[in-house]
């Protein structure tokens, strides 16, 4: 174990420059950041969860079109009079909660060059402390604290800390993979390798990787020393594959195996299995929207076609 206690978290990085082609049309003038989740964008509910782990100053890494997002978590004060004039003050709050939640800040990317590079333009604003990277297309639910519990091992190890989750082998080729050895604690392994996307029967194991980083400020140079990999990107696992592997270049490195829930909302059809599940489990519409899912799915069943 590391002895010297690692600097405070304050700031998180979300990089939000993606085209977001997979759902085009939807993406072409709208933000894939932007789509709703329910009646709340995907973005807010990961600034939710940086907020909520105490990280309540958030850079985001932008691009073209992407101005719908600097407008979400601003002032809307048309809106807000309008509201007030009719004396909604439900909807009122609910439209300043994105405008409070915590101090954004916007970098564009210009061109994309990959996670890697991405991350690389935060370094002005981070500087030389320790900061959280939430990638948007991930959503933890909110009652399963896994950045709050990665802030407490970067807290007793020091270094980096990378989100884990155990896959189906067939499926490691869609994302980064990581060789792993135990660690004293039972949901937390010593990272010792990083692949991206490998070939099944090449993967280290079925640890993948998943958008959740916390990373030792060192990570800068290590990408400015990083060539393009795989897809001609500045890939944030080569940099942390080197870091594993020589902890003089700001490891080690860990990794937090999650088993709670996560939403992939980067894929349709994971997209719209979460505003399923998140309406379901909604107080407000969630005994309404289970007895319609429930008849529906029971029609289904009755006539195939539905």
């Amino acid at each position: 174990m590391n002895n010297t206690p690692a600097p405070r978290v304050r700031k998180a990085v979300i990089p939000a420059a993606g085209l977001g082609t997979r759902f085009l049309p939807a993406t072409k003038a709208t933000p894939k950041e932007m789509l709703p989740v329910v009646d709340k964008p995907a973005i807010q509910y990961v600034v939710e969860e940086a907020v909520s782990a105490g990280l309540s100053d958030v850079l985001m890494i932008t691009g073209r079109n992407k101005r719908p997002l600097e407008d979400h978590f601003d002032r809307n004060y048309e809106l807000e009079e309008a509201l007030v004039r009719k004396g909604d003050e439900e909807r009122l709050a609910r439209v300043q909660e994105s405008s409070e939640l915590a101090t954004m800040h916007y970098v564009r990317q210009g061109d994309p060059r990959g996670l890697g590079h991405a991350v690389l333009c935060a370094q002005p604003h981070v500087g030389d402390e320790p900061f959280a990277v939430l990638l948007g297309d991930d959503l933890i639910d909110p009652r399963d604290p896994l950045l709050a519990r990665m802030l407490e091992v970067l807290a007793e190890q020091g270094g980096s800390v990378v989100a884990l989750m155990e896959v189906d082998p067939a499926q490691i080729h869609l994302y980064g993979c990581a060789a792993v050895e135990p660690a004293a604690d039972a949901d937390v392994v010593r990272i010792t390798g990083l692949v991206e996307k490998p070939d099944p029967s090449e993967a280290p194991s079925n640890y993948a990787i998943i958008g959740r980083y916390v990373l030792d400020p060192a990570v800068f140079d290590v990408l400015s020393g990083t060539e393009p990999g795989r897809g001609g990107e500045i890939q944030l696992t080569d940099a942390l594959q080197k870091m594993a592997a020589d902890e003089s270049l700001g490891g080690p490195v860990h990794g937090v195996v999650f088993k709670g829930r996560r939403y992939d909302t980067g894929d349709r059809g994971d997209y719209l299995r979460a505003i399923v599940r998140l309406a379901c489990e909604r107080e407000d519409l969630g005994p309404d929207f289970r007895a319609w899912l429930k008849a529906f799915v029971a029609e289904s069943a009755e006539t195939p076609g539905i």
